[in-house]
């Protein structure tokens, strides 16, 4: 009876203990820099070369070669890319921390009193981090580019809820799996370097002739497609959500049936957690 009672209460689970979830993410984020020189700096430093080596690769190296993958694009590349790394960047590092943290986290899984709900989120909000930083690091670049925050930059917040509550779903279903099939974080990582060229982060299909009709829409299918577009309309395009309402639909009904599956699979396999680690 009090097993049942918890499953429908997730929410409600993890509001009540929101203060444990928040300091466990700040301990996460400093242990996983620990030891090193420059600490929880590299978190920061890491996203910024990034974008620096692919705007590199694709604006000065290759330049004349994939000039046909830039087709539409009527603002610096580097902007254009930013907007979308900026949100792939978190759901990359979020889903590959929760897809291995009921490993990583086995002590407490085996604890009986510690509710192992919270612990996909912990890693959540431990890139989130991550991804406060980058967001400004990029309004920054844009404004210096003559390119300054409106009231559709504030849009951002409302597509920041949209990707977490999509990696919600995405890595309570991941996390449960990887705790009786290990190779599922080699998995992820295989579909998380597919995706971000099916998404896509640094090549645009709106106006590549090149591509048919019914690929673009396969393309847009992708719900990560919904949010990386939507952060390329809050900085750049100036476009409101409510302006893509079939789009704004299919995206949250995949999101509720995402989030449906992922608790659905954590709760079926939570009971045997603490037998198989």
């Amino acid at each position: 009876m009090t097993e049942r009672k918890r499953d429908t209460s997730l929410f409600g689970s993890l509001v009540s203990n929101r203060i444990l979830i928040w300091n466990l993410a700040k301990n996460d984020i400093k242990k996983k820099f620990a030891g090193s020189y420059f600490g929880i700096a590299w978190a920061f430093v890491q996203p910024v070369i990034t974008v620096l080596l692919y705007w590199f690769v694709f604006e000065v190296g290759l330049n004349s070669k994939v000039s046909d993958l830039r087709t539409g694009i009527k603002v610096p590349f580097v902007l254009w890319l930013m907007a979308g790394l900026v949100p792939w960047f978190y759901f990359q590092e979020a889903v590959n921390g929760g897809t291995g943290v009921l490993v990583e986290y086995s002590y407490l899984v085996k604890k009986v009193v510690f509710q192992i709900d919270m612990l996909p989120v912990v890693k959540m909000i431990s890139s989130l981090f991550t991804h406060v930083f980058f967001v400004s690091f990029a309004l920054v670049v844009f404004a210096c580019m003559g390119y300054y925050p409106d009231v559709y930059t504030l849009q951002i917040v409302y597509y920041s809820m949209c990707m977490i509550l999509f990696t919600t779903g995405v890595v309570y279903a991941t996390g449960a799996v990887t705790v009786f099939f290990r190779d599922m974080k080699e998995v992820v990582t295989i579909i998380l370097q597919i995706g971000i060229w099916i998404t896509p982060i640094m090549w645009n299909f709106e106006d590549m002739k090149m591509i048919p009709g019914w690929a673009a829409a396969i393309l847009r299918l992708n719900p990560m497609y919904y949010v990386v577009s939507g952060y390329r309309d809050a900085l750049i395009h100036k476009i409101g959500f409510w302006e893509r309402p079939g789009l704004t639909a299919f995206f949250w009904l995949m999101t509720v049936l995402m989030y449906l599956l992922g608790t659905g699979v954590f709760k079926r396999l939570r009971p045997h957690f603490a037998d198989v680690l």
